[in-house]
C-alpha cells in the first residue's frame, strides 16, 4: 500500500498582496502527477486546505477539481481534515458528492464518516467518531486512520467536554485516540493518525512556526501536544500545521510534517518544500520518503548595504518573491527606493535596518543637553533621528533641501 501525505495547501493565499492561486493550480497539478507516477493507493491533506473561513469561488473550485484528480474517478481514497484556518462546516459541505469519488472530508473532532463504497472499490468498512477503516481496491489489509482536525476551544469543549486545565487537550486526545487504539487497531492493518495540531517531542525543541500563522490551540497553557501522547498502535503519525518538512520524533512512531506545497512567508525563505510517500504493510511501517517539489515561486531574503549590491542581487533572483533589508546610516532616498522597486516585478518590502541603534539615543542626549549649542540643521538633524519617521537615522539629502528651502523662505519672508 502507498499514501501520500501532504498539508497546508493554503489555496487562495496571497503574500502580501501578490497572489498565488496561478503557483497553487502548478503545485497541485504536480502533487497529482505524483500520485499517479506512484501508484498511490491514497492521498492524506492534515489540514488548511484553504488559507480562510469564506474562500472564493477560484479557490474552491481549485480544491474539488484537484482532488477529483487525486481520486482517480473513485479508485483512490481522499481523506481531508479541517485545520485552523478552514471553516469545519464549509469542509464537509461536500460530504455526499465527495464520496461517490472517494473523498471524505472531516471538518469536526467528533465526526462520524458515513459509510459508503465507490464503482471502483474503495469502501469504507468501519467507522466511529474519530476514527475510519478503508478497504482499497489493490490491498489485502485495511488502511485504518484516528482523525482528528483542527478545533478552537470553544468548539473543543463543546464537542469534546474539555475543562480549563492545562493538562486537558492532552489528556482528552491522548484517552481518545487510546480508546480508538484499543478497540480498533491490530496488526491486521495499517495504523495512521491524521491530525492538524501542533506537535513536538516533550523536551525537545519547540519547532518555529511561520511568522504570519495563526495561533493554534492555546487551552489554560496546553497549546503543545506530545508525541509520547500518540498511541503505540500507530505505524505513523499524519501531521499538518507547521509549513517546514520535519520528523518530529520517531517513537512510538515516524511523526511527520509534510510541509505546505509553497512557501507562504518569509520564515519560509529557501526552504524546500514536500509530499511524503509511505508505503506500508499489515501491522508495519515499510517506509516513508519526501519527494521534492518543483512548481512554484522561491522565497529569498537578501541583505545590503549598498543599494548596487541590491540591484544585482534582485537581477539574479528576478523569477523568485523577494524581500530586502538595507542596513543604512542615513534614511533611504526615495530615489534609491524607487530604482530597487522598479528593479523586481515581485520585490514584496524594503526592510530598513539602522547601522548604528545607539545613534536614536545619542541624538536625544544632544537634544537634551545641547540645545543651544546646535544649529537650527542640526536641532532639525536630531530630532528627525529622535523621532519615529527616523527612528535613528540620518535624514536623507532630499529631505534636508527641502528643509533648506523651507528655512530660506523663512528667512526671507521675515526680512
Amino acid at each position: 500500500m502507498k499514501i501520500l501525505h501532504t498539508a497546508d495547501w493554503h489555496i487562495g493565499k496571497k503574500l502580501d498582496h501578490y497572489p498565488r492561486l496561478d503557483e497553487q493550480k502548478l503545485v497541485l497539478d504536480e502533487i497529482c502527477e505524483i500520485a499517479d507516477r506512484e501508484a498511490v493507493d491514497c492521498v492524506v491533506i492534515a489540514g488548511d486546505l484553504f488559507d480562510n473561513f469564506s474562500p472564493s469561488s477560484e479557490a474552491t473550485e481549485l480544491l474539488y477539481s484537484t482532488l477529483h484528480c487525486l481520486s482517480a474517478n473513485g479508485k483512490r481514497a481522499i481523506i481531508a481534515i479541517a485545520g485552523n484556518h478552514d471553516s469545519p462546516e464549509r469542509i464537509e459541505v461536500p460530504d455526499a458528492m465527495a464520496r461517490a469519488c472517494g473523498i471524505i472530508f472531516v471538518g469536526f473532532p467528533n465526526a462520524e464518516v458515513k459509510p459508503f463504497r465507490t464503482q471502483a472499490g474503495v469502501e469504507v468498512v468501519k467507522v466511529a467518531k474519530g476514527f475510519v477503516e478503508i478497504k482499497l481496491p489493490k490491498a489485502d489489509f485495511p488502511l485504518r486512520l484516528l482523525l482528528t482536525p483542527y478545533a478552537n476551544e470553544q468548539r473543543l469543549k463543546t464537542f469534546l467536554g474539555l475543562d480549563d486545565t492545562e493538562e486537558a487537550l492532552r489528556t482528552h486526545l491522548q484517552n481518545h485516540w487510546q480508546h480508538l487504539a484499543e478497540g480498533y487497531l491490530d496488526n491486521a492493518g495499517f495504523n495512521m493518525l491524521l491530525t492538524h495540531l501542533y506537535m513536538m517531542r516533550k523536551g525537545g525543541e519547540m519547532p518555529e512556526e511561520p511568522e504570519d500563522e495563526r495561533p493554534i490551540l492555546n487551552i489554560g497553557g496546553a497549546q503543545v501536544v506530545y508525541s509520547e501522547n500518540i498511541p503505540a498502535q500507530i505505524h505513523y503519525t499524519a501531521l499538518g500545521h507547521l509549513h517546514r518538512y520535519q520528523v518530529v520524533d520517531k517513537v512510538p512512531c515516524p511523526v511527520v510534517y509534510s510541509s505546505s506545497p509553497l512557501g507562504y512567508s518569509f520564515s519560509e525563505s529557501n526552504q524546500t518544500k514536500y509530499v511524503v510517500l509511505i508505503e506500508a504493510e499489515a501491522g508495519k511501517l515499510v517506509g516513508y520518503r519526501p519527494i521534492e517539489l518543483q512548481q512554484g515561486k522561491k522565497l529569498h531574503r537578501g541583505k545590503f548595504e549598498h543599494v548596487d549590491d541590491a540591484l544585482t542581487w534582485l537581477e539574479e533572483h528576478r523569477d523568485d518573491l523577494v524581500q530586502i533589508t538595507m542596513v543604512t546610516e542615513t534614511y533611504l532616498e526615495s530615489a534609491d527606493k524607487k530604482r530597487l522597486l522598479d528593479a523586481h516585478p515581485a520585490l514584496m518590502a524594503i526592510i530598513p535596518e539602522i547601522r548604528t541603534k545607539e545613534a536614536k539615543a545619542e541624538a536625544a542626549e544632544r537634544l537634551r543637553l545641547d540645545p543651544d549649542k546646535l544649529s537650527i540643521e542640526e536641532l532639525f538633524i536630531d530630532y528627525f533621528k529622535n523621532s519615529k519617521l527616523g527612528d535613528g537615522q540620518v535624514p536623507g539629502e532630499s529631505l534636508l533641501d527641502l528643509f533648506r528651502e523651507v528655512r530660506a523662505l523663512d528667512d526671507a519672508e521675515e526680512s
